[in-house]
């Protein structure tokens, strides 16, 4: 069965779908986007997704083409239509078409390219992977200074993760002034003790949704929470460690660089940390 997928206020099969070769997300990769995950059929922590995107859109001067009420009820349109228990759906706005190439941004009143679609991941939730845990490597991270806004442009993480595999690992964990940043596309943390240490906020790493939820909800269970960066080598010597995002929700680290992260399997407060995170969401989705 073909996917329905939206377009520029349009519900159309997938092989009907079009963008301009002029749009700039595709020649300026002049765009942001949002992944959201579907658990039963439902919206998990919708509002901060379309939190990030609305700050994302200011940062780069991109107007705002929808309401987020618009966004909320085109999402649940999709999830209807694509018949979508478990998955994913993918959100793209971008400066949109004006007509030919050019380095400067087009008229204002030039509309913007809004695009989205499902992915179906039956049993999202029950990744086996959790069980055993992720392997990864360190690389150095050579993104480009705004990592706060979700762009399109994802060209190194992807070669990061290529190069992860490449290795025999997971994902890569990315490196700069010799501290971790994050993964390829989520947010990394490491344990000792009862504190969970991860990177604090900046223009250095994205503001993940997940890891605002998970950091609120380790609060809540009394567990000691910094802030700050920590080097490959901490992360070695630590007890546990994880990772998140929308699609992975809390996932353990259980190697990184060939070492083992204390015992070699997933920890505990990983996987607590992933029972409460999914039980809260589910709660809440909308």
């Amino acid at each position: 069965m073909s996917r329905t997928v939206y377009v520029n206020g349009e519900y159309l099969p997938e092989g009907e779908a079009k963008i301009s070769i002029f749009d700039r997300g595709f020649v300026m990769a002049d765009g942001v986007y949002e992944v959201v995950s579907v658990l039963d059929g439902k919206l998990i922590d919708f509002p901060g997704h379309q939190a990030r995107l609305n700050r994302s859109l200011d940062a780069l001067e991109i107007g705002q083409p929808l309401s987020d009420e618009d966004y909320l009820a085109m999402f649940r349109e999709l999830v209807t239509r694509n018949q979508i228990g478990d998955g994913l759906i993918y959100l793209q706005v971008t400066r949109g078409n004006p007509g030919d190439r050019d380095f400067a941004y087009p008229p204002k009143d030039t509309p913007q390219t809004v695009v989205a679609f499902t992915q179906a991941k039956p049993g999202l939730a029950e990744n086996p992977a959790a069980q055993t845990g992720w392997k990864i490597v360190t690389l150095p991270d050579q993104r480009w200074g705004r990592r706060d806004i979700k762009t399109v442009q994802l060209l190194y993480p992807s070669m990061a993760k290529m190069a992860a595999k490449a290795q025999g690992a997971d994902d890569a964990w990315l490196v700069e002034d010799g501290k971790v940043t994050e993964g390829t596309s989520n947010n990394a943390y490491i344990v000792k003790g009862n504190t969970i240490v991860t990177r604090e906020l900046s223009h250095d790493i994205l503001h993940g949704i997940t890891r605002a939820a998970v950091l609120r909800l380790a609060r809540e269970a009394q567990l000691q929470i910094e802030e700050r960066g920590f080097t490959p080598e901490e992360a070695s010597a630590a007890d546990e460690a994880f990772v998140t995002s929308a699609s992975a929700f809390v996932m353990p680290v259980v190697s990184i660089d060939g070492a083992e992260i204390g015992d070699g399997k997933p920890g505990k407060i990983a996987a607590r940390l992933r029972e409460i995170y999914l039980d809260e969401m589910r709660k809440t989705a909308l």
